[in-house]
């Protein structure tokens, strides 16, 4: 299976690393448990016990091989190479919606740490992209389900 390279902040790969651990050393053997104890209890043709374990351990080992898969394609962002006068990834972008005057501010992140209670959103959502390369004084229109906005951008940060 050929995988994207993402790329992901310090904070975000770490998130992703520690989940992985989680899966394959709390919860895998949690799930061989059930195995094993729903397979003590006799005949496995009519045992729903046995049944549903081996399923939920199908689809933590397909969770798992995903999640292998993202960490072998992940990269780190390094934040010191990143041109601080266009809209890229780790972008803090102060916006203002030209359509109600608005006034956002939202850091650009790779999708798995796009998080909207905190302000993070992805760069391949319809916002992300549109703001993308854009410089302070840029107006970025981007098409959302709700319509067209006219987003301007008043200030990027690191």
């Amino acid at each position: 299976m050929a995988s994207q390279v993402a790329y992901y902040t310090a904070e975000g790969l770490k998130k992703l690393k520690e989940e992985l651990h989680q899966l394959k050393t709390v919860e895998r053997p949690k799930i061989s448990a059930q195995i094993a104890e729903a397979r003590d209890k006799g005949d496995l043709s009519e045992n729903a016990e046995y049944d549903a374990a081996k399923e939920a351990q199908g689809l933590l080992e397909a969770r798992i091989a995903k999640m292998e898969d993202l960490v072998a394609n992940a990269r780190l962002v390094d934040e010191s190479q990143l041109d601080n006068s266009k809209v890229f990834i780790l972008s803090k972008v102060k916006i203002k919606n030209l359509n109600n005057n608005a006034v956002l501010e939202y850091t650009l992140v790779a999708e798995n740490e796009a998080n909207l209670a905190e302000k993070k959103i992805s760069v391949d959502s319809p916002i992300g992209k549109g703001l993308l390369g854009k410089k302070v004084g840029d107006v970025a229109e981007v098409q959302v389900p709700a319509g067209k906005l006219k987003l301007e951008i008043i200030d990027i940060n690191r």
